[in-house]
Formats: structure tokens, C-alpha cells, sequence
């Protein structure tokens, strides 16, 4: 794990760090638990948890990440090539790479459907306009072509 140079007993406490990341505290933990996390997060001597800036700045690029449909498998192997420090940028850069040609094939694939979706309105609003939204094929008549 990275070691940040802080002065003990700064920091926020993991609801205030839930709060302005925008996830649970439940989903700190998670993260925590899962090694998503490249820093050790600081204690207080009655070990209660205490995120800093970088903390929530990291957690920030894991719900991300998560939010573009990256697997938690993937994000935990980028922490661990984050943690370990420089000498690992090629591997980095592959990995996100890899995830960015996903991601944009997941958005081709939804433009597509955003385009049959849009059909599908023009249609409606066509018949309804024409007077004619009766007309439009129902599961009991196969015969009308605006499916």
C-alpha cells in the first residue's frame, strides 16, 4: 500500500468520507475489505476509521470505474499496480485501455438501441397525429408493420 505522510489524527471520519464520495458506508468498508483501496486508512487510537483528501480522491476513481462496468476484480488489479508505485505505467495503461475499447463498445451497442427507441417514438407520435394509433399492431394482430 502507498504511505501518506499526514499528521496523526487528521482526516474525516467515514461518514463524513461516505457523504462527499457519495457512496455508503457500507461500500467504504466493501472497498476497504476488497483492496480497492491504494492507501492504508488511517485509525484513531480508538480505531475509528479516518479517510484523507487521496483517500476519497481514489474512491472517487473506483465508483467510477464500477459505474463504466469495470469488475471489482479489475479495479482491485489496478489498486494493486497503483499500490506497488512506479515501474508498472505499461501494465496500467493496458488495463485501462482494454476497459476503454468495453466501454466504447458498450456505447455503441446503446446508441443502437437509442436509435430503435427513437424509431419506435417517430412512429407513435406519426399515428397519433395522423389519427391512426389504433392501427398499430397489438400482440393478438401480426398484420401491422409498426412493431
Amino acid at each position: 500500500m502507498l504511505e501518506v505522510n499526514e499528521p496523526a489524527g487528521t482526516g474525516m471520519s467515514i461518514a463524513e468520507a461516505a457523504r462527499r464520495t457519495g457512496v455508503s458506508v457500507h461500500t467504504l468498508r466493501y472497498y476497504e475489505r476488497a483492496g480497492l483501496v491504494v492507501t492504508t486508512v488511517d485509525r484513531t487510537a480508538g480505531n475509528r476509521r479516518r479517510y484523507r483528501q487521496l483517500d476519497l480522491d481514489w474512491i472517487k476513481v473506483c465508483t467510477r470505474l464500477r459505474a463504466t462496468g469495470m469488475p471489482i476484480r479489475t479495479i482491485r488489479r489496478y489498486a494493486e499496480l497503483v499500490s506497488a508505485g512506479r515501474g508498472n505505467e505499461k501494465d496500467r495503461l493496458e488495463l485501462l485501455e482494454s476497459h476503454r475499447a468495453e466501454v466504447l463498445a458498450k456505447l455503441a451497442e446503446l446508441q443502437d438501441n437509442l436509435e430503435l427507441i427513437d424509431h419506435k417514438i417517430d412512429v407513435y407520435r406519426g399515428r397519433l397525429q395522423a389519427g391512426t394509433a389504433d392501427l398499430l399492431w397489438a400482440p393478438a394482430d401480426h398484420s401491422d408493420s409498426a412493431r
